[in-house]
């Protein structure tokens, strides 16, 4: 049983669909501190290809007073004019692109809705997402799980709690996770280390990296996740 844990980030980009294409499971850590900035501060914002290069979409989540708020306590910040913004960058970027037509309704109606919080935003468009990249495997929220701990301790709890025998964990987990401890709990650690495919985006000059997977998505449709998959690698510890 390989088991992916990982911040339930906004628009993801590649390697986060890569992980979940390697996994049995896919859990969504949502009851951990909530990040803005640093490797895990892609939870409410993420970028988009555009002629001039890239573009930030950010979704502005409400955080005077809230430092140690978890991911599934951020509220979204409605005194801006968030989603209206998003769409229509979305729309004027990817209008012409294959297959946006195919998601843009979709996308339209999710922009519609007023979310409250943050990480219901964010599990709906991974769910649309998985979909639409036809990926099956099933996803979870870790605070339905009622994972608990930190660190090394959190990670050991998630697979407990999903039978893992396996734990897929991004680059990053080498700066926290305690590699002896896996073993001694007999769960193979893996990390990926993720290559980014190129492909063909819908504007000239450079290609540019690490965009969200809609840039695939909406210029690839159905053959996006076999282009997505091109760059994984996940070794073992």
């Amino acid at each position: 049983m390989i088991v992916v844990g990982h911040q339930p980030n906004y628009l993801p980009y590649l390697g986060f669909f890569d992980k979940a294409s390697r996994c049995d499971r896919f859990v969504l850590v949502d009851n951990t501190q909530f990040v803005k900035r640093g490797p895990f501060g892609w939870i409410h914002r993420n970028r988009i290809r555009t002629p001039q290069g890239s573009a930030w979409l950010t979704v502005p989540v409400r955080t005077s007073g809230k430092y140690h708020q978890r991911i599934d306590e951020a509220e979204i910040d409605h005194d801006l004019p968030w989603a209206r913004k998003h769409w229509r960058t979305l729309l004027a970027h990817y209008r012409k692109a294959p297959h946006f037509a195919r998601h843009a309704d979709w996308f339209e109606a999710a922009y519609a809705r007023e979310w409250r919080m943050l990480v219901d935003l964010n599990f709906a468009m991974i769910e649309h997402l998985f979909e639409a990249l036809g990926l099956r495997v099933p996803c979870v929220r870790a605070s339905a799980l009622g994972v608990e701990g930190k660190a090394t301790g959190y990670v050991l709890d998630l697979c407990r709690r999903t039978g893992a025998t396996v734990y897929l964990s991004g680059k990053h987990g080498h700066d926290y996770l305690d590699l002896p401890a896996f073993a001694a709990a007999g769960i193979e650690l893996r990390f990926q280390e993720y290559l980014h495919p190129e492909y063909g985006q819908a504007h000239p000059g450079p290609f540019v990296p690490f965009c969200s997977v809609v840039d695939l998505l909406f210029n690839h449709g159905p053959d996006s996740l076999g282009i997505l998959a091109r760059g994984g690698v996940a070794p073992a510890a």
